[in-house]
Order: C-alpha cells, then structure tokens, then sequence
C-alpha cells in the first residue's frame, strides 16, 4: 500500500521586525507532505530550538548565515522522531536532530539529519547543555578564554541556555563565577546551580560599581551574552591580560543605536584578549563534548532549566520571550 500524504505546519516570516520581534511579525502555514522519496526520510519533530541568532537571520543584513526569506519558513536546531524512511541507515522510531525545525513535519535527505547519541540524556538535552548551547559555552571558556582553576569569571545572561552552562563549566573548573540576571527568579536558578555571586542588574544603578564590590581585585574571564552596559563594566573591571570570549551582545540585536563601549580604549590599556566566536568552529568538539557534558549530568555537577511553551502557534511568542526576558534556561517548543 501506498503512503499516503501528510499535512504539517509550519511557521513562516511574514515581515522583517523592527526592534524587538513582534507575533505580527510571523505566520502560520499548512502545508501537505508527500511520502519520503528515494534516499529520504520523513520526520516528525517532538522538539524545537529557540535562539537569540534567529534575530539577525531576519534582516537582509550580511552575515554568518543567509538570511530568513519572506513567506518562507524559518529553521533551526530540532529534536524528532522518524516515521518513514527510505533512507538506509535510519529506520522508523529513531530520533534525530537536524536544522529542520519551526515546522511540524518534514521530509528530507538522510544525509542532512542525525542519529542522537545514545547517551543517557532526554532527547531535549541535545538542544541545551549537551547541544550548540553547551558547546559553545564549553568552547567559549576551554578554548577560547582557556580558564584556569582559581580565576574569577563573569558570565551575563548566565541565567539563559549558554550562560547557565557557562557557569557550571566555569565552577567544574574551579573558578569563582559571578552571574548577572534581570529577575529575582532568574537569580535564584543561579545560586541554585551553585553561582558564587549574583548580580540582579536590574537592581542596579551602576553596574561597574556592583560588579567591583564582588570582585574587588578584577575579573579574569568575561563571558559575553549581551554587551552594552555589562562589557563596559567588565572592561572597568578586568584585571590586565583577562580574556574576554565574545559569545554574543544580546542588547544590540534590536537596538536602533548599536555604539560601542565607550571606555573600550581599556582593553589597550589592560592588555586585554577580546576574541569573538562562532560555535561552528568548534563543530568537530562535538562528540567529545557530549560524553564529557553526559558525565557531568549524571554526575549533578550540571543542571539544566528549560522554559517550555507548548505547540507550533506558541513559537513566535516563545521567540519573542528571548528578547523580553521572560525565559530562564532553555527556551523551547514541544510539538508532540
């Protein structure tokens, strides 16, 4: 008997935002999917990745990757199962991860998905801390900033996907970490996964001040999520030669005016390391790091918050979560 087609959804960039992203911004499409073809397998996704990158990819703006089109779906990291095959080396039941989300259902050469590691991890983990996230904060650190025991590290965003993870790593290591978040429940994720000192900035008048009075000889490691504010007071605050992994500048995705630290001539003064880096240079880490990252989850020495809105209608909301900070951890779509 012949498989018969499939309807799926999918979400689709219906405008470029301006600023902060807005649920007008997006749409929501069906779309009917015919049986795998030769060399294909058709997959159903259980979870999908939600990323702060996505931001630049919807501007015509030049970069790392190309830019999301108009009426076109978007994509990133996701989670899924395969329902059929034609493909040799997967078999309906396995899960697998590609670059195929932000739709329900989809078919696609087998070459261009991956079987999960057989790790002992939820299969969401692959899209945190045993995924890009957990990678590039591993990468960022280890070796990039080359982190050594009894530094002083400072992670901004460090209630979020990558700099959660950042923190942990930071502390296996043996450094004392410094975390910087905007809530109060934020915060409390940080003390409980073992952050030294946490700054609510939001609390703050002068950033550089409270950044200071926890680390009153410098800082030798800035993680950089966000940018603005925070870099200035890390460049206030660094010690001569500290290393700053710039991971990313959250501040600046949506803001009309993107200036620079006005007091980055301190990284002449200081010595100062700043390397900016993109996590698919370290791709080939990849399968050390997961067996690595799974020791340190069954170990507890890392764990990992998700916020988790459920179905293909709730990811522009959960997209948009990213860039008002109403996510801690993680933030996903489950599909089914």
């Amino acid at each position: 008997m012949t498989a018969a087609p499939i309807q799926s959804r999918e979400v689709r960039l219906k405008s470029r935002p301006e600023g902060i992203p807005s649920v007008d911004d997006f749409a929501v499409a069906s779309v009917t999917l015919d049986p795998p073809g030769r060399g294909q397998v058709q997959v159903r996704n259980r979870w999908m990745s939600v990323d702060p990158y996505m931001r630049g990819r919807m501007t015509t703006q030049k970069s790392y990757l190309p830019p999301f089109q108009i009426d076109a779906p978007l994509e990133g990291a996701a989670i899924g199962e395969v329902v059929a095959s034609n493909f040799a080396g997967l078999q309906p039941g396995d899960l697998v991860q590609s670059m195929l989300g932000w739709r329900e259902a989809f078919n696609a050469p087998g070459l261009v998905v991956q079987k999960l590691p057989g790790e002992d991890l939820p299969p969401e983990a692959y899209l945190g801390v045993a995924g890009l996230p957990g990678l590039t904060a591993y990468a960022g650190l280890v070796k990039v900033a080359g982190i050594k025991a009894g530094e002083v590290v400072f992670v901004s965003a460090a209630a979020g996907a990558v700099g959660s993870a950042a923190c942990q790593i930071a502390k296996i290591y043996g450094a004392t970490v410094i975390g910087s978040a905007g809530r109060e429940d934020k915060c409390a994720f940080l003390r409980e996964i073992g952050v030294d000192h946490v700054i609510n900035y939001r609390e703050q008048h002068d950033l550089t001040a409270a950044l200071a009075e926890v680390a009153p000889n410098g800082i030798d490691v800035y993680f950089d999520n966000v940018g603005g504010a925070h870099l200035e007071a890390a460049l206030a605050n660094a010690k001569t030669f500290a290393r700053f992994p710039l991971c990313g500048m959250i501040s600046r995705y949506t803001a009309a005016d993107a200036r620079g630290p006005a007091n980055i001539l301190l990284a002449n003064q200081k010595s100062l390391r700043l390397e900016g880096f993109m996590v698919s240079s370290y791709f080939h880490l990849m399968p050390e790091f997961v067996r690595i990252m799974a020791g340190w989850v069954g170990s507890g020495q890392v764990k990992s918050r998700q916020t988790v809105d459920e179905g293909i209608d709730q990811a522009p909301v959960a997209l948009v979560k990213l860039f008002t900070g109403d996510n801690v951890g993680k933030m996903l779509v489950k599909l089914s």
